[in-house]
């Protein structure tokens, strides 16, 4: 079976760095804050070319803390995509506002296009995803946030290490989230996230992950515990410096991929501004459900991202939302293995397999 993903073989050529990272940790015993998180911010915000960075305990952690930093409260709206996972609206939700669903692109980005018919007097936010490792239309994105004066938040949970018009993700938007989930292309060994941008913001943000103290003793406003463990950390930073080798390989079959199937099938297109670092490869393929078990069949794992637009999700049922396209998308795409230690063989049986079903439907 070539599984859909392999995190022992990455682990494996980074043994020598998070072991050591491990050995730091259990010699010192120092497992929150500290100097090891004040570390891990300025290498990660050097990484991004962003004024600053606050760590937090996960993804979702960093988005509801940047929304806090952005002061979104009860009332308000947040423009967002429905083609994400649940976190990105989730985190609009538990501060009581109302997540407004923008349809999505032939990018399976949101649709910025849209965006402007969708704003009302009671938004303040547009919260866009880097959806499978490529940015939106961020000029396009700035030019909306300035001339309606609004926030821009971006997740890039998917699109550590790419690039818009040369600058790199992170230093984008007026705050940028991330997770360091372990099957992300930059995955801690547990949950791990953190916060990039605007250093006004990120102060802000920093006091919210630490229960709203910006001193020991001082609580100021009402926070959550959402610190990042120093273990999390160092092992972040132990592959932080493996990760631009590990994506060029991961960019270049991904694009063999693209290069056998595009006659077949709908392959993912790159944006001409962005990098794409392909967090998944992703497809649309007739009879999804019979060509997930005619490959697992055959010894390959394929996966969906995602099975449901948001707006089908009955968490999000009175929030409404027309989002058509997404909603047919989530129907037929399926996601490839694509990870950089995949072998000329495994790739081979991976995109021989996948042809002889789009062939033969």
């Amino acid at each position: 079976m070539i599984p859909f993903t392999d995190l022992h073989s990455q682990y494996i050529e980074a043994k020598t760095d998070i072991d050591q990272a491990y050995t730091r940790i259990m010699t010192s015993s120092n497992f929150i804050t500290g100097p090891i998180v004040t570390e891990f911010e300025t290498k990660f915000a050097e990484y991004c070319q962003a004024e600053a960075c606050a760590s937090t305990g996960s993804g979702t952690n960093a988005l509801m803390c940047a929304l806090m930093a952005c002061n979104i409260k009860p009332g308000d709206e947040v423009i967002t995509t429905p083609h994400t996972f649940i976190s990105t609206s989730e985190a609009i939700i538990w501060q009581g506002a109302k997540p407004v669903f923008v349809d999505i692109d032939e990018y399976y980005q949101i649709d910025v296009d849209k965006i402007e018919q969708h704003i009302t007097n009671r938004t303040r936010a547009i919260l866009f995803v880097d959806m499978y490792g490529q940015t939106p239309d961020i000029d396009k994105l700035r030019s909306i946030a300035d001339k309606y004066n609004l926030y821009l938040v971006e997740d890039a949970a998917h699109s550590i290490a790419s690039e818009y018009k040369g600058r790199r993700v992170g230093s984008l938007s007026d705050l940028t989230c991330f997770s360091f989930n372990p099957v992300k292309n930059l995955g801690a060994i547990g949950d791990a996230g953190a916060i990039t941008g605007r250093a006004d913001l990120i102060q802000r943000a920093r006091m919210y992950r630490d229960h709203g103290r910006e001193n020991k003793w001082n609580f100021d406003i009402r926070g959550l515990n959402a610190r990042i463990d120093n273990l999390q950390a160092l092992v972040v930073l132990a592959k932080l410096k493996y990760l631009d080798g590990w994506l060029k390989k991961k960019q270049a079959i991904c694009r063999r991929y693209t290069e056998e199937l595009k006659d077949l099938c709908v392959t993912p297109k790159e944006h001409v501004d962005s990098v794409h670092t392909y967090y998944v490869y992703v497809i649309q393929v007739p009879k999804r459900d019979a060509f997930i078990s005619y490959m697992k069949e055959n010894g390959v794992e394929v996966n969906v991202h995602y099975i449901k637009s948001l707006t089908e999700q009955t968490v999000f049922a009175s929030y409404g939302g027309n989002c058509p396209v997404c909603e047919d998308i989530c129907s037929k795409i399926v996601s490839l293995p694509c990870y950089h230690t995949l072998t000329d063989d495994q790739q081979n049986k991976i995109i021989g397999l996948t042809r002889a079903w789009l062939k033969s439907h």
